[in-house]
């Protein structure tokens, strides 16, 4: 269907654009006296009308020749061909309207009057069907365009969900390697804390199968699954593992990617705290800052056994969640101060309503 008949408002536009066409022809062929302008509009206006659609014909004529893809000379002569014969369709219905109306009784002679009005119809009605051809290639052109800017936002929208699930697909079993790994070595020293570890752990991942599905959750959701997190660490790690808290209970409303911290607090463990015998103190700080939300872990650790064990992919696929996610209104900002693990993140608080 054209483009314009998909639209009850593009249509009734479209037929009011033709509204001064009529009036100017009416002037046109009323010039001299020969036809009256009374008379003028009773034929012009109906017959403007049946060409407005006539020239909507033009459409599937441009789409079946398309502009670049037509060498010119079959395409003025596809279009000429196509004018001529509208052109005279259009005044050979013309003529046929004023011979019914002369037959009325109500315009006397008019058919003799108006046959010197034909050959400048006849121009006209190839004028317009020009113009008509030049608007329907203009309207291809920018759906085209339009079409072409959809399917590559699609496809930018179709890339980043692939990357993000790739992201996803990268946290998970990485921490579900580290916590195994934890519960074997756990099995014959301690098997009462292998036990609650393993039930722990299967509550961890029952909230990260309810959460983790979902494009965004509250921080104070993203903090119960962090605790939950350094709960099966603590029964790993004992009295190594010390835990701090500072959390601004108003940044719990704030909505973020679930599991957007868990890597930054095994990162902080499994860096930091666990390669050192002394072990150490993780402090976990949130907090509003204006319109966004500040997430702080920090953790102390050993310059040369951190240099050994690397900064892990964790921090890598968060900052490329945060890219994907917000592009540059989120950050994640490492720090390392003497033996101590700074990792800032910044991100915009979106309201769960």
């Amino acid at each position: 269907m054209h483009p314009i008949l998909r639209s009850r408002s593009r249509t009734l536009i479209y037929i009011a654009v033709w509204i001064p066409v009529a009036a100017l022809l009416t002037g046109v062929v009323s010039r001299g006296g020969a036809v009256g302008l009374g008379e003028g509009a009773a034929i012009l206006v109906p017959m403007c009308f049946i060409y407005a659609f006539i020239c909507q014909a033009s459409w599937y004529l441009c789409s079946a020749v398309p502009l670049r893809q037509t060498d010119v000379a079959r395409l003025l002569a596809t279009h000429a061909t196509a004018a001529t014969a509208s052109s005279a369709i259009w005044v050979g219905m013309g003529w046929l309207w004023v011979y019914i109306l002369g037959s009325t009784g109500y315009m006397d002679g008019i058919v003799q009057r108006f046959a010197g009005q034909l050959p400048i119809l006849f121009f006209s009605g190839l004028l317009l069907f020009s113009l008509a051809v030049v608007l329907n290639y203009l309207l291809i052109t920018f759906e085209a365009s339009q079409l072409v800017e959809k399917q590559a936002l699609e496809l930018q929208v179709l890339n980043r969900e692939a990357e993000l699930r790739t992201l996803r697909a990268q946290i998970d079993p990485h921490f579900l390697f580290n916590s195994l790994n934890s519960i074997s070595a756990l099995v014959t020293t301690d098997p009462k804390a292998a036990r609650r570890m393993c039930i722990l752990l299967a509550d961890f991942f029952r909230g990260c199968l309810k959460l983790g599905s979902e494009p965004r959750i509250s921080l104070s959701e993203e903090i119960r699954l962090a605790e939950c997190y350094l709960d099966i660490e603590r029964v790993r790690l004992g009295a190594r593992l010390q835990v701090e808290r500072e959390i601004d209970q108003q940044s719990g409303f704030c909505m973020v990617p679930p599991l957007i911290m868990q890597p930054l607090i095994e990162n902080a463990i499994t860096h930091g705290i666990g390669p050192m015998v002394e072990g150490g103190t993780v402090r976990v700080q949130a907090e509003r800052n204006g319109a966004g939300v500040k997430i702080v872990v920090e953790n102390p650790y050993d310059p040369e056994l951190g240099a050994k064990t690397g900064s892990g992919v964790g921090l890598k696929n968060v900052r490329m969640r945060l890219a994907n996610l917000y592009s540059d209104n989120a950050r994640l900002d490492i720090d390392r101060e003497g033996t101590r693990f700074r990792v800032q993140l910044q991100l915009p608080c979106q309201s769960g309503t």
